[in-house]
């Protein structure tokens, strides 16, 4: 970190590679484990509501406070550039699980 500890942009970028990696395993996660399993569950219990649409939106909701308090927080403490990745992944992981969802 620099004298004036505001963070160098290299320091940024391999912070942004670091949190772009978990993010990417998180959405994975919700996507293919959480999402797909309900899904998977739903097609062998077709007499109850599908559940997959309610996975997703909780999925949706984590993703979207995720984005809210780690790109936020990281943007407050100067880390322009992981906050701004932060945001938009996470944003992005968010808005594929709410069209999930609203798929059906």
């Amino acid at each position: 970190m620099r004298r004036g500890g505001r963070p160098s942009r290299g320091e940024q970028v391999g912070a942004s590679v670091a949190l772009l990696a978990i993010d990417l395993m998180v959405i994975a996660w919700l996507v293919l484990i959480q999402y797909g399993m309900a899904g998977w569950a739903d097609s062998y219990d077709s007499g109850n509501p599908p559940r997959a649409p309610q996975e997703a939106l909780r999925g949706m909701w984590i993703l979207a406070g995720g984005a809210v308090v780690t790109g936020g927080g990281l943007l407050a403490l100067g880390w322009r550039i992981p906050g701004l990745v932060q945001l938009v992944v996470l944003g992005v992981g968010a808005g594929l699980l709410a069209y999930l969802a609203a798929r059906g």
